[in-house]
């Protein structure tokens, strides 16, 4: 179990990594972070209940990803003031996109990738 969990810990950090990366790189389309964000959120879920099922962390990953997007909605002073710190901007975002809830589907599609496919070997 240890050893899941320190894989998946260095799967959150890579994604982290690469995401912050992409915004910062000319040529690289937003909706790529978009779609690591979704990615990095399963990844969090796995490593926080390595023991469920994928279908279990794929629906509670989709779940919070969406409820998140959702929250952008809500455009209240305090949670903007919230949202336009840099960390607060990463993860609660700033404007509602109806394209962002695919992209969070793909990234956890590509989770669902990573923890299918070696067990296929």
């Amino acid at each position: 179990m240890r050893k899941y969990r320190l894989t998946y810990f260095t799967l959150i950090i890579t994604t982290i990594l690469v995401g912050l990366l992409s915004r910062h790189i000319n040529g690289i389309p937003l909706f790529i972070g978009d779609i690591l964000w979704g990615l990095m959120v399963y990844f969090i879920v796995r490593f926080l209940f390595i023991n469920q099922s994928i279908k279990w962390v794929s629906i509670i990953s989709l779940l919070f990803c969406y409820a998140i997007e959702f929250s952008q909605l809500y455009q209240a002073p305090w949670i903007n003031n919230i949202r336009h710190t840099v960390i607060g901007g990463l993860i609660l975002g700033e404007t509602f996109v109806w394209g962002d809830l695919l992209c969070y589907t793909a990234g956890i599609g590509i989770g669902i990738l990573v923890n299918v496919l070696p067990d296929k070997h």
